[in-house]
């Protein structure tokens, strides 16, 4: 009952406070905002999906056509033969997705930072610029635009400090804070039982608001994400209502209270994760890509300048079964089948230039994580990334599966190339299938 009865006054004065009011109200329209961008931003991926869908459509029957009529290509393009394995490849149009999470509602994370399809040809890669176009969340940001995760994890603090800062100091300074002891009991009590009871408020708060997220794209699909990412919410609520209790249980007056609770925010918000990137910056600078780019510009020369036995040996390295194959032992046909396999060996390449990028992301990530018992809201951050699937750890998948990709499309196009297969509809169906897996 002492509680209850604590939880009362509060609710009267919670209602007597225009300042809390219109502060928490300024709370839940951010939140509504946000909340739409994330929507608006899983629509418009999702539209452009199935704009490229349909695209993939369209080519594939011109494609047919061609078969249907019996012809080779386009008249315009006399070169193009698609009844041959390497131009029938070519012209199978292919697009992998990283298909967004309904959870994007709640986090846009790193979505903005990343592409979210890619064309798949030979010459694809998952560091190709098209695969980072977007302009990244912080930018939204200064532009006006902000997700929910961005009002739960900079702005919430906020609102905690502007329901609970005035707690216990007001009292003090009217001096009858014994009073108030007297009648509610132990002083400690007293000052959890008003903290829970705005804790409480607030998580009733961001549970309507994730609801509300539900309505706008179905996240509620995500049964378990959703209580996982209401969980996490929670658990940071917590975080700061318990660091606020604690001033207010140790402070003497509101404004000291108020200056230490704006300076452990401004601590947590900005000063530790600027320290941290900075420091990550000088520790491991960003990488300019130039194995990458010295592949694409000087590795492919010296790929295609090399001689005949150099090539033949790393494509039998390669393809082992090719020694065995009907134009390895054609002295004329095996000259123009080892000039279309030369991509397989400049893919190779690349994806051993590759290798230093990733080598470089993982372990700025390793020393991110390290720094997480001190630097709070990245960690939270990276476990909302995580449950929204807007992780980097999600993307470094999504660029695996497209090297995948493109390593299944090569391989596939140099065996028939050997195997002097020729294309008619039935086989390009198949590559049509074979390429299609965006799973």
């Amino acid at each position: 009952m002492r509680t209850l009865s604590i939880f009362l006054y509060e609710w009267k004065h919670f209602l007597r406070s225009p300042f809390k009011i219109v502060a928490l109200l300024l709370f839940v329209l951010a939140s509504i905002y946000g909340l739409h961008n994330g929507s608006d931003l899983y629509e418009k991926q999702n539209d452009e999906i199935e704009r490229l869908n349909q695209k993939v459509k369209e080519d594939k029957a011109d494609i047919l056509s061609y078969f249907k009529k019996g012809e080779n290509g386009p008249e315009a393009r006399p070169w193009v033969n698609v009844t041959e394995p390497f131009w029938a490849i070519w012209c199978t149009p292919t697009y992998y997705y990283k298909k967004p999470s309904p959870t994007l509602v709640y986090n846009i994370g790193q979505t903005e930072h990343y592409g979210f399809y890619k064309k798949i040809n030979m010459y694809a890669n998952p560091y190709d610029a098209d695969m980072a176009k977007e302009i990244a969340n912080p930018e939204r940001i200064q532009s006006g635009t902000l997700d929910f995760a961005f009002v739960i994890l900079y702005l919430l603090p906020l609102l905690i400090l502007v329901l609970l800062y005035n707690i216990k100091g007001f009292e003090a300074v009217q001096g009858f804070l014994p009073l108030v002891v007297v009648q509610t009991g132990l002083k400690n009590w007293w000052i959890l039982s008003r903290t829970a009871f705005y804790a409480i408020l607030l998580l009733l708060v961001i549970f309507v608001l994730m609801l509300y997220g539900t309505s706008l794209n179905s996240a509620f699909e995500t049964y378990t994400a959703f209580w996982n990412i209401f969980l996490l919410m929670t658990l940071y609520l917590l975080f700061w209502t318990a660091i606020y209790f604690l001033i207010l249980k140790l402070g003497k007056s509101t404004i000291s209270n108020t200056l230490q609770m704006i300076g452990i925010w401004l601590l947590f918000a900005f000063i530790i994760p600027a320290a941290i990137q900075q420091w990550i910056s000088i520790e491991k600078p960003t990488n300019l890509m130039i194995d990458l780019i010295d592949t694409e510009r000087d590795k492919t020369g010296e790929i295609y300048a090399q001689g005949d036995e150099l090539t033949d040996r790393q494509l039998f390295k390669l393809y082992p079964s090719l020694k065995e194959t009907k134009l390895a032992k054609d002295t004329v046909k095996i000259k123009e089948a080892r000039s279309d396999s030369y991509i397989a060996l400049i893919n190779v390449a690349k994806k051993e230039a590759t290798t230093s990028i990733e080598k470089d992301n993982l372990t700025k990530n390793k020393l991110i994580s390290k720094t997480y018992w001190f630097n709070p809201l990245t960690y939270f951050q990276n476990k909302l990334n995580h449950l929204t699937e807007t992780h980097y750890d999600d993307y470094q998948n999504y660029r695996d599966k497209i090297q995948h990709s493109v390593d299944i499309r090569i391989e596939t196009m140099v065996l028939d190339i050997w195997n002097d297969v020729k294309v008619d509809k039935a086989k390009y169906l198949e590559y049509n299938t074979t390429f299609s897996n965006n799973e």
